[in-house]
């Protein structure tokens, strides 16, 4: 039997079809974030900068941009998200830009089959829409393309595009309130347990809507649970945002004496701080 050569066992992985495999100067990048009940996902590639000016030359203005490198951009999600306005179907999509000096817009476009900017196989009517914002400037020098999400919550999110000295924020919403209390009438029908409706108080205590109806399914909670740091420690929170700040310090305090039993500082330290507060709070009621 023939042996190959040590050397050609190392360089053989190297090569697909004679080709040489090397590192590429736009590398692929992918960025997933939950927002809420739902994931989104943008697929790119991210050239650097490398002393060139970029918007208005290597970028010219008026001319489609792939928004990165490569093949095209991609933007996935998991629902139908608003953007401007503009509904976006859950499903795939690719990003293209159309840079100006003082404005952009963004299409949001049916076909991802596109390599480069697509300017010979671009059609206008494969877009689902157009949006138009503005670059905005930034102080720090950023050299490789960064597509990034920011601004978070259960709603809304940014997709924020940002190279060399510009930025683009891009705002998009979720209709996940709508679907959360269809989830937690859903749940507390079909035989709740006590961490059901604790998850139900706590969702709406953190978005500062149905304290009343909230403050009653964290009371469940305690009746059918064992006691826990966390259910007094909501229960607390919903009681001094109605302003009853003497039942607020009674859970906080009952919070506090079971996170100190368990070794939960956090908890120990956040309830100090909140009966400070509200026993500040009710002596300026009582005055």
């Amino acid at each position: 039997m023939k042996h190959i050569p040590l050397i050609v066992l190392f360089v053989l992985p190297y090569f697909v079809l004679g080709q040489l495999i090397h590192p590429k100067a736009s590398p692929f990048s992918v960025t997933i974030q939950e927002v809420g009940l739902d994931t989104l996902k943008v697929q790119y590639s991210r050239p650097a900068v490398q002393g060139r000016k970029i918007f208005g030359d290597l970028v010219p203005y008026g001319r489609i941009w792939r928004v990165g490198a490569n093949e095209s951009t991609k933007l996935s999600t998991s629902t139908t998200l608003s953007i401007l306005g503009h509904a976006l179907p859950k499903g795939t999509y690719a990003l293209y830009a159309f840079p100006e000096e003082t404005e952009w817009q963004i299409a949001f476009h049916k076909n991802t089959e596109h390599w480069g900017d697509g300017r010979k196989a671009y059609n206008p009517d494969e877009d689902v829409f157009r949006i138009t914002v503005k670059p905005e400037p930034i102080l720090y020098h950023q050299e490789n393309f960064l597509i990034s999400f920011e601004d978070i919550d259960h709603q809304s999110v940014k997709l924020v595009l940002c190279w060399e000295k510009t930025k683009i924020e891009i705002p998009i919403t979720l209709d996940t309130h709508a679907r959360m209390l269809g989830l937690i009438a859903d749940q507390i029908k079909n035989n709740p347990t006590a961490q059901t409706y604790y998850e139900a108080a706590r969702y709406l205590q953190e978005k500062g809507e149905d304290y009343p109806i909230a403050l009653n399914y964290v009371k469940k909670a305690l009746e059918l649970g064992d006691e826990t740091y966390y259910f007094h420690r909501v229960k607390s929170l919903l009681e001094a945002g109605m302003t009853d700040y003497k039942a607020a310090i009674v859970s906080a305090k009952k919070s506090l004496s079971l996170a100190a039993t368990e070794g939960k500082d956090e908890f120990v330290r956040m309830n100090q701080k909140n009966i400070a507060l509200w026993e500040t709070k009710l002596l300026q009621t009582n005055e």
